[in-house]
């Protein structure tokens, strides 16, 4: 009792003077702290409540298919496995990482999610040899595989508001180390303080000043995810006041658990140009091309790490400082007992492991993409992929790009200062599918500017002359391969009163021209008589049906006086190389939503096709383009087994070269010339030809048969009257035909002489295998 009195006395005595600050304070509290606080508290259970972390739209290659009998070389699959963040580490064993030996690769799968079901991770035994994919083992079972394929490389992002790279991990899926790592470095009370940690923050003060400066820090993983979602990065006091008081209500309404989830998929691990690394799953495939449950005791340790300063400890600009960092978290997981400190040291041995290309490409190959932004815009508009959380799967395959870039920079390298001016681009697909494989826009790899591939506009010249042909073909009763054409001069009156009196490259006529002859060679002449009886009409609408709709129905569009793009062309060319079917060029294969479900697919099911005798007669043409003709520079190199099919194309005054060729999968066409517009003093054969022959050096692709295709044969025929004739008789030209179209009789030499007599007499060219003629087109 009279301690309680003493204490009344105490307090009354002291009242007068704690009376003013006690009102005060009550007021402060009362009139603002609490008010404030229930407006913080209203802003963190709003914001935290309805988390949605943005999530940026990715964009990816094709998976790599591995089979028997695909095409591929030991460097070619390197190309692929790098571009898809595999890492070469010696083993193999490890998802996301290979092995050679020999001409065995042992690649650890990462598996994946896509429009075609996707594939569950696996380690493989991949065996190359004579050009091609002999064997596909699984590993685990022994068993020899079909097919299998590997997750595709990411390719671009598109990003919303902000340029922040995040992929959303559930702590479930998180590798335990992490967890129990991250709170050992980084909040070693995190399961027992009310967000702000007092003892940390009385450590941390004494060591300052024993220091002398700041050595340590206090704030605990709460503050931490708190700066990050609802602060700046401002060091002042009401900052600081705010983030302390916002973690406290933080952990009043919110579970560990939940702070630990957004905490883990939130903090800032890395930085790529106006990138941002987002979250641990992201700086798992940023920093190692793995994903967050693949990772090894020392690269947890590395991430761990760079939660204290990514920039001051970034494993690729300051690997001393990152590995000295990594070590000393290495450390502390075995002072808390996390690792052993043989493990601890076993860990400390091995090198950072970083890949030297982090996987955060925001648009890596544009022209490309703006193929695949053009096919998607009817099913997904700007907005829908700027929300994010979208997979966008596409046909583009990265060592094709990467070769055609490859070989347009070596190409226009190899012109000398007549490259300083010249411009290219290139479309390449699989002659089979109509998928897109590569389109580059400029010479310049990753240029972001004008898209030449699909916008630039130019005359194609002899590029349009195999598709008169293939109407004249589809009507073998009149035409074959070795019916003579006219290829002396013409003049025609145009619609303006102006002469048009085109006339050959050389300069020359050659009288009457055996049809294949007159391809192989690109007579002009001849070309535009045999159109002239075919009907420009006919050959106009055959070209309407190709949505080219704006041609012009003159006389010129015979010998490629017509503008059309890259793409356009590849469009043309793609009925031809597969075979007769009029396949649309698809960029896009599918889009693949957050959880894995596919939400759209692009397929096309091809039909029985059309006109295929005329086409594969015109694609054995073709074939003579590039083994006598004016591409015969195949035939004399190394790329001669393709037996390529083939045509060069060259517009008025040398502006503009061009070729377009295809072997068994591939199709290829190149484009060369000046923006200006001004002579490029380039021939097809001297240009865009040679770009082609670089890239197909590297290139994996199956040859092109160099027998005619099914529903032909062979024949010997008299190109004077069209008919069969004996192999032994003067100027006879073998040429397939389409079987059953020539009557089975065979014309004797006496009576082929006979009838020469009453023909025009004009001579014929000599027979395919002689030597070829200087040609330059």
């Amino acid at each position: 009792m009279d301690f309680l009195s003493r204490i009344r006395s105490i307090a009354s005595a002291c009242w007068p003077w704690l009376r003013i600050p006690f009102w005060i304070c009550t007021g402060l509290l009362f009139g603002f702290v609490l008010p404030y606080s229930l407006i913080l508290d209203k802003r963190v259970q709003d914001r935290f409540s309805d988390l949605v972390f943005a999530v940026p739209t990715r964009v990816y290659s094709q998976p790599l298919r591995l089979a028997p009998d695909v095409p591929m070389t030991p460097a070619t699959l390197e190309v692929e496995l790098t571009f898809a963040g595999y890492v070469a580490d010696g083993h193999g064993q490890v998802p996301g990482s290979w092995a050679r030996q020999g001409g065995s690769y042992f690649i650890s799968s990462r598996g994946y999610a896509g429009p075609d079901g996707g594939e569950l991770p696996k380690r493989i035994r991949v065996t190359l040899g004579q050009g091609k994919v002999l064997s596909v083992t699984d590993l685990s079972s022994g068993k020899t595989l079909r097919e299998t394929h590997l997750d595709p490389a990411r390719i671009a992002t598109v990003y919303g508001a902000s340029q922040e790279d995040r992929r959303i991990v559930q702590l479930n899926d998180v590798p335990p180390l992490l967890i129990t790592g991250l709170q050992a470095v980084e909040d070693r009370d995190f399961k027992h303080h009310i967000g702000i940690d007092f003892t940390a923050i009385l450590r941390a003060a004494f060591a300052d000043l024993r220091a002398g400066h700041t050595v340590q820090g206090a704030s605990t993983i709460t503050q931490q995810l708190v700066r990050n979602l609802f602060l700046t990065r401002d060091q002042n006091m009401q900052r600081k006041l705010n983030e302390a008081l916002m973690s406290v209500l933080l952990e009043m309404h919110y579970s560990k658990s939940r702070i630990l989830d957004a905490y883990i998929n939130e903090v800032f691990l890395g930085q790529q140009g106006s990138q941002a690394v987002r979250g641990f799953a992201a700086a798992s495939e940023f920093y190692f091309g793995r994903r967050l449950e693949y990772l090894r005791p020392q690269e947890i340790a590395l991430l761990v790490g760079l939660v204290k300063g990514p920039s001051q400890f970034d494993p690729r600009r300051y690997p001393d400082r990152a590995l000295a960092r990594r070590n000393l978290v290495l450390d502390q997981f075995a002072s808390t007992g996390l690792m052993t400190p043989d493990q601890a040291n076993a860990a400390k041995a091995t090198p950072l492991g970083v890949i030297s290309d982090g996987q955060l490409p925001h648009d890596r190959f544009p022209a490309f993409m703006q193929l695949v932004r053009a096919q998607i815009t009817n099913d997904f508009d700007e907005e829908t992929l700027r929300k994010g959380n979208l997979s966008i799967f596409t046909t583009l395959d990265p060592a094709t790009q990467l070769y055609t870039e490859q070989a347009i920079s070596t190409a226009i390298k190899n012109l000398g200062k007549r490259g300083d001016d010249t411009q290219a681009a290139a479309v390449i697909t699989d002659s089979k599918t109509g998928h897109v494989l590569a389109v580059v826009g400029s010479k310049f790899p990753g240029d972001q500017g004008f898209n030449r591939a699909l916008d630039a506009q130019r005359p194609i010249g002899s590029t349009i002359k195999p598709f008169v042909y293939l109407v004249a073909l589809t009507q073998p009763e009149r035409w074959n391969l070795a019916t003579e054409l006219d290829d002396s001069p013409i003049s025609m009156r145009q619609p303006d009163g102006t002469p048009w009196t085109p006339h050959n490259d050389d300069n020359q006529s050659h009288g009457m021209v055996p049809m294949v002859d007159a391809l192989a060679y690109s007579w002009n002449l001849a070309t535009i008589h045999l159109g002239l009886d075919v009907g420009v009409p006919r050959i106009k609408a055959f070209l309407d049906s190709f949505g080219l709709t704006t041609i012009q129905p003159g006389p010129s569009l015979l010998i490629g006086a017509i503008d059309l793009a890259p793409i356009q062309v590849a469009q043309l060319y793609q009925y031809l190389a597969s075979d007769g079917h009029a396949l649309p060029l698809l960029a896009v294969s599918g889009v693949v939503d957050g959880n894995g479900r596919t939400i759209k697919r692009y397929e096309v099911q091809s039909g029985p096709g059309e006109y295929q005798p005329a086409v594969r007669l015109v694609t054995w043409a073709m074939q003579q383009v590039t083994t006598y003709g004016t591409a015969h520079s195949l035939a004399e190199s190394s790329l001669a087994s393709l037996h390529t099919a083939g045509k060069t194309g060259t517009s008025n005054d040398l502006r503009d070269s061009w070729f377009a060729g295809f072997t068994g999968d591939r199709l290829g066409v190149f484009w060369m010339g000046r923006d200006d517009n001004k002579p490029s003093h380039l021939f097809g054969a001297t240009g865009a030809l040679r770009a082609w022959q670089e890239l197909f050096r590297k290139l994996p692709t199956e040859p092109l048969p160099a027998a005619p295709g099914e529903g032909l044969e062979m024949a010997w025929i008299n190109p004077a009257d069209g008919k069969r004739s004996d192999p032994g008789c003067e100027g006879a030209k073998q040429v397939p035909v389409i079987a059953g179209s020539l009557p089975a009789d065979t014309e004797g030499c006496f009576w082929q002489k006979v009838g020469n007599l009453f023909s025009s007499g004009s001579s014929t060219p000599a027979p395919a295998d002689t030597p070829a003629p200087t040609t330059r087109e």
